[in-house]
């Protein structure tokens, strides 16, 4: 497990953006702990439905907010109020900005360091996200837009817990310029095309081949994009599949994963034969995941990457991962060192049409 110093990315340990920290369905009214960004965190759902994500130990006395079930607080149905969480230990009450706003023995006002730090959160696409910056500062970038979730013919995916892996972030993000691992781990056919564009907070990457796993070789063509460092969408052949993968940081050198699919039906009303061809094409997605996890699980950090001619732009997709790893005061001079757009020697390049679409 290596670190990001040792990868050389920059002063900061955790990158800066939207992470995945949980589905929706698993945040209740009953607080969970969970552990991202090398701290205890806990997460909770108000009575109005919110979900909230605040740091796990009570700045009384320490004690964690979600790891109890004998206290009278829990018994009492007391551990969430409104949109407060209490402290099971001596019902301090926080509220969701995380300043305490009741000690129920004391009749001083709570002091101003009675506060938890809490944490920016999302709900999306049955997904808990939450925004971090070790800086403290407020998103700079928004959640990508899924435009087909809201389609009816699109059924709605089930999110697959990938679990814990044993390595940088770093070593995912290399897969967007990795062209010559296509046809040996997946079994592409040599590529129509391969192009990665880096602009600002995303980078894209544009291939067009035939593979094996397909009916008949079939021809994929997938556009793929991470928005900031740990949420990737990819569009299968214009859209009528959507891919998403999505890492968080657990360690400072391991994250946990997700995956999710979903595809036109081509029904609006979709019925079961449409839901049982859904599933198969998710587990198709989720098959091929696996072939990458496979590797990333039981491979050793590669701070240096030895790349040869037909490699893809490692260098450039790392230049823009680096960005996440420093003050945003410095964001804007490190993406003008990465944008552009970046082929693979021996490869097309993906079509100008395709570019200029992307380019907006």
């Amino acid at each position: 497990m290596a670190t990001a110093a040792e990868y050389g990315l920059g002063p900061i340990a955790f990158p800066r953006g939207w992470f995945m920290v949980a589905t929706s369905e698993e945040v209740t009214s009953v607080p969970s702990s969970v552990r991202f960004f090398g701290q205890d965190l806990v997460l909770y759902r108000g009575e109005s439905g919110a979900a909230y994500m605040v740091d796990a130990y009570c700045p009384h006395l320490g004690a964690h907010l979600a790891k109890n079930t004998s206290s009278f607080v829990i018994k009492d149905n007391k551990h969430v109020e409104g949109e407060c969480i209490r402290c099971p230990y001596h019902a301090w009450r926080f509220g969701p900005d995380g300043k305490c706003n009741e000690i129920p023995y004391s009749p001083a006002r709570p002091p101003e360091a009675a506060k938890l730090r809490y944490w920016r959160v999302e709900e999306r696409y049955g997904c808990i996200f939450a925004w971090h910056d070790a800086e403290g500062g407020v998103p700079d970038f928004n959640l990508p837009v899924i435009s087909q979730w809201d389609n009816p013919a699109y059924l709605p995916w089930e999110i697959d817990h990938l679990g814990d892996l044993p390595c940088h972030p770093i070593e995912l993000i290399d897969n967007m310029a990795d062209l010559a691992h296509l046809a040996p781990t997946h079994g592409s056919e040599p590529s129509d095309y391969f192009s990665n564009q880096v602009r600002g907070v995303e980078l894209w990457q544009l291939q067009a081949a035939r593979n094996r796993m397909l009916v008949n070789h079939g021809a994929l063509r997938t556009d793929t994009y991470y928005t900031g460092p740990g949420i990737l969408i990819s569009r299968f052949n214009g859209g009528q599949g959507i891919m998403f993968i999505t890492h968080t940081p657990v360690e400072d050198g391991s994250l946990r994963a997700w995956h999710g699919f979903i595809m036109n039906s081509g029904n609006p009303a979709p019925g079961e034969a449409e839901r049982e061809m859904a599933r198969q094409a998710s587990a198709g997605s989720l098959a091929a995941l696996a072939q990458d996890f496979e590797v990333w699980a039981n491979k050793r950090p590669c701070f240096d990457p030895l790349a040869v001619l037909g490699d893809g732009g490692f260098s450039k997709v790392r230049a823009w991962y680096k960005q996440f790893y420093h003050p945003r005061a410095d964001a804007e001079r490190l993406q003008k060192l990465a944008n552009g757009t970046y082929g693979a020697r021996g490869t097309p390049a993906a079509p100008e049409e395709l570019l200029r679409e992307l380019a907006g």
